[in-house]
């Protein structure tokens, strides 16, 4: 019998809430305002507190993104992929003024350079952040997180947050 290595296999679950620390920085970042979160639910959003935000039925990369956007995006493929490249046009094109976007530190994807690609910087993750279930239970992730920074504030994003991690200034 072959032994599976339950560290590669995943739970098949996209609802998984980032912990209110993170948030709190987002929004110190933001001056206190996020504007948008296109990945969300009625539940996280009393935590992220966003003045708009997408549901799974909403269907936020079907809308146009403005603001300052905070995205805690569906980790399954193609899913993220989709939420990334997204970030990446809205910014782009001037929609979104100012942005954070959590994902795993997949470094080898192709949506991975994508989004770093017009990133102003990225904080890799100093250990791994235990997100939350619906019902509160903290996650085991198998692998670190990034924060890419979309915006003009580098200095800001770099003093908030290096205490999470590795700050590396793109420079795009």
């Amino acid at each position: 019998m072959e032994k599976s290595n339950h560290r590669a296999i995943g739970t098949g679950v996209n609802e998984w809430y980032t912990p209110e620390i993170y948030i709190s920085a987002v929004r110190v970042l933001f001056d206190g305002k996020i504007d948008l979160d296109p990945a969300s639910s009625e539940i996280a959003n009393k935590v992220v507190m966003a003045d708009t935000f997408y549901s799974l039925e909403d269907n936020g990369l079907s809308k146009t993104w403005t603001g300052k956007v905070w995205l805690n995006p569906p980790y399954a493929q193609p899913h993220i992929m989709y939420f990334m490249q997204k970030m990446v046009n809205e910014y782009s094109i001037g929609n979104v003024s100012e942005a954070v976007a959590l994902t795993h530190n997949y470094t080898d994807t192709a949506w991975f350079h994508c989004a770093a690609s017009v990133c102003s910087a990225i904080c890799f993750t100093r250990g791994r952040i235990r997100f939350l279930s619906p019902d509160g239970k903290k996650a085991c992730p198998t692998q670190g997180q990034a924060f890419f920074y979309y915006g003009f504030n580098v200095e800001k994003f770099e003093t908030i947050f290096k205490e999470f991690g590795l700050i590396v200034n793109v420079g795009v």
